[in-house]
């Protein structure tokens, strides 16, 4: 970060556990992909190449290439995962990610007929080989509605049980299905469930494509919350709101400390977390 004599929230820097942005590639052309992130890949942990898109993305390596130069961790979405499950080909699906350097998956029920419980044994089939992101909520709005927020939290909870090591939220690209509603107003009433269940918010990633959707995220979670399916051109936006730059949270976000440094960790730079072996959040 630039220096500047402004206090603003304490925010750790890569590899993080929380404050994760993750960015969702919807089919960038390899340059274009290349500039955000060379641009803003300090702000960047994850990149999510949506639903199907690494199956017809000709230039797929190309662009893992480039996130492995900046110690960005990638997975495919979990359409991707959804569709070779509904064809029984999941032996294939292991054997894609594999071929592609994987160490994340991301595992969901969002589209096709699978109930939680089965959803939760994909999961710990998958943790044997893989950090698993699961994801709860549907993509259908009318569906997804008839999800409490007692459903979300049970959701949640058996997903982690299972051995996902990050539980997100669905909104979908649009940021208008899961967690939200159809217009694109956040579920409140399951956000206060899931925020007052105990849940470690640390294995939470709340989907955010909308700058009102990360405004109301760092307003209700606070700037180290874990973002996901943010645009590529947002990145810098987003930040800004964490900090408490942009008027959506200017009066919202206060100034944290910097957690005590622990002896015998290096320290990481300006932006102040300790730095592992690892790029990427070592979950």
């Amino acid at each position: 970060m630039i220096a500047t004599a402004l206090e603003l929230p304490y925010r750790p820097a890569k590899p993080r556990r929380r404050g994760i942005t993750m960015v969702i590639d919807n089919g960038l052309p390899t340059g274009a992909f290349r500039d955000h992130v060379s641009s803003a890949g300090e702000l960047i942990d994850f990149v999510k190449f949506g639903w199907g898109t690494a199956v017809v993305s000709r230039n797929l390596d190309a662009k893992i290439a480039v996130l492995a130069e900046h110690g960005i961790g990638f997975f495919f979405g979990g359409t991707l995962f959804e569709k070779h499950l509904l064809q029984d080909r999941f032996a294939d699906y292991r054997a894609f990610c594999h071929a592609h350097g994987c160490r994340y998956v991301e595992v969901s029920n969002g589209t096709m007929p699978l109930g939680n419980d089965e959803k939760a044994r994909w999961v710990e089939k998958l943790a044997r080989e893989f950090v698993v992101f699961s994801e709860v909520g549907l993509k259908d709005p009318a569906r997804s509605d008839r999800l409490s927020a007692e459903d979300w939290v049970a959701y949640i909870r058996q997903d982690l049980e299972a051995g996902a090591r990050l539980v997100v939220a669905e909104a979908r690209e649009s940021g208008r299905s899961g967690i939200c509603h159809a217009d694109g107003r956040l579920r409140s009433e399951v956000l206060d469930g899931i925020l007052g269940s105990g849940i470690d918010v640390e294995s939470l990633m709340f989907e955010a494509p909308t700058k009102d959707l990360q405004a109301s995220f760092v307003r209700r979670v606070g700037p180290n919350v874990n973002l996901g399916n943010v645009g590529p051109g947002d990145v810098v936006g987003v930040e800004t709101l964490r900090l408490g730059l942009r008027s959506d949270t200017l009066t919202a976000v206060l100034a944290t400390p910097r957690p005590p440094q622990h002896s015998g960790v290096r320290p990481a730079g300006p932006m102040g977390a300790a730095r592992e072996i690892a790029a990427a959040p070592n979950f």
